[in-house]
């Protein structure tokens, strides 16, 4: 008996090394502890976290990582976040992670809540002036200065780079700080070394809207031309040029004579990106109210329009949009620049771009009086107060208008007071 049960227990008790082994932690597991250090004789409480990130292939340890932070909220979504890279093995240790691997990982991971022409956007600038630059360097060894450099360069240019704007620069480093805040949420650096850098400063462009005079040459040059309709519908709609291209036929209710604006056409910034219709800029649709004209041009764009599907037959695209080439195909950025730039350079303005038409809408607009509340509307900025600060020099009409109306009210109050 006494054999039986000595053998028994030798079967079913666990070795140490078995012991060992059960209390081990996967890769992917971590735990978070509350946690008290006494400095200057006084106790100071902070969480710490500490997560299993794989196994040491020499020594069969287990590697371990930890977080800190003054909160139990923030270090678990540190601890969270690196998980998620040690789960799909896309985890690397920060001591061996240069800036290019880091905003591979950024790229890949945490840009899934922007637009697809942002996320186009990152990578184009990420390639072609981040990582020259910095790519190199190891994440955690990377320092304000030499980021700084880097922003310097751009700017000033260097040999075989021409020189960027300060608004591009100024872009640059967003992504650049954008990528290395998130460095530090997940527990790869201490601190964002972007922070100390200084950044150019961008002079607004000047505005340069079509004056009256412009605007009558304008539409005489474009007058029989296959452009013509949009050009109209532009200048007094003041759509953006991926808006009038997106525009479609469901979107036009000539009954109730408005237009929706839904979508936009856009054009992905990668290296023979092809074209796909987007959300809005502020993912805000609007319903406008046109001037009558704009119906007009809109129902002679229909007709044409109509002319050219039965033409084309079976090569016809019923793409649904209003503005096409005569196969029903949407229309590129780049002819619609072609073709207005033909016709400003016959008038004598080849400096105007097609964004002036925008311009040009919402100058007019404010100078008629036009509420800056329905401007900002219209044309779909985020306030009010965005709209005033763009057309600034518009306002100083308006603020003349104004004056000249108080001066009104106050010499006919100030006559009818005289009379009494």
């Amino acid at each position: 008996m006494w054999l039986m049960s000595c053998t028994k227990n030798l079967q079913t008790k666990p070795s140490r090394r078995q012991t060992d082994m059960a209390k081990r932690n996967a890769a992917g597991a971590g735990s978070i502890r509350k946690k008290t250090v006494l400095r200057d004789a006084r106790e100071y409480t902070y969480w710490e976290a500490r997560l299993t990130v794989g196994v040491d292939p020499g020594t069969g340890k287990q590697i371990r990582r930890s977080f800190s932070g003054k909160t139990q909220k923030e270090v678990r979504e540190k601890m969270q976040a690196a998980a998620v890279t040690v789960n799909d093995s896309t985890y690397q240790e920060p001591t061996k992670l240069t800036v290019s691997d880091w905003l591979d990982i950024w790229l890949a991971e945490y840009t899934g809540d922007v637009k697809p022409l942002t996320r186009s956007t990152y990578k184009n600038k990420v390639e072609s002036a981040i990582k020259p630059a910095l790519g190199a360097v190891k994440l955690q060894a990377l320092k304000a200065p030499q980021i700084q450099k880097m922003l310097n360069d751009l700017q000033r240019g260097t040999s075989g780079r021409k020189p960027l704007s300060a608004k591009t620069v100024r872009d640059i480093y967003g992504i650049l700080h954008r990528a290395l805040e998130q460095a530090v949420e997940v527990g790869y650096l201490r601190i964002n070394p972007s922070d100390a850098c200084k950044l150019p400063r961008v002079e607004r462009a000047e505005i340069k809207p079509l004056d009256e005079a412009q605007t009558a040459a304008f539409l005489n040059a474009i007058r029989g031309q296959s452009f013509e309709r949009l050009f109209i519908v532009d200048l007094l709609t003041g759509l953006r040029q991926g808006e009038l291209l997106g525009l479609r036929w469901k979107d036009v209710d000539f009954d109730a004579g408005t237009v929706t604006v839904a979508q936009q056409l856009l054009k992905s910034k990668e290296k023979g990106g092809a074209y796909f219709f987007g959300s809005l800029k502020n993912d805000k649709t609007r319903l406008l109210t046109p001037a009558p004209s704009v119906m007009k041009a809109l129902r002679e764009q229909r007709r044409v329009q109509t002319e050219w599907r039965l033409k084309a037959g079976e090569l016809w695209e019923d793409s649904g949009l209003v503005f096409t080439d005569e196969l029903g195909h949407h229309l590129s950025h780049v002819t619609v620049r072609k073709h207005f730039k033909k016709a400003v350079e016959s008038i004598g303005i080849p400096e105007a771009r097609f964004h002036d038409l925008r311009h040009s809408f919402a100058v007019n607009s404010l100078q008629a009086g036009d509420n800056p509340k329905t401007v900002q509307e219209n044309l779909g900025h985020a306030t009010a107060a965005f709209t005033l600060d763009v057309y600034a020099h518009a306002t100083e009409r308006m603020k003349r208008d104004s004056a000249n109306r108080m001066e009104a009210l106050f010499q006919s109050t100030k006559k009818a007071a005289s009379s009494l």
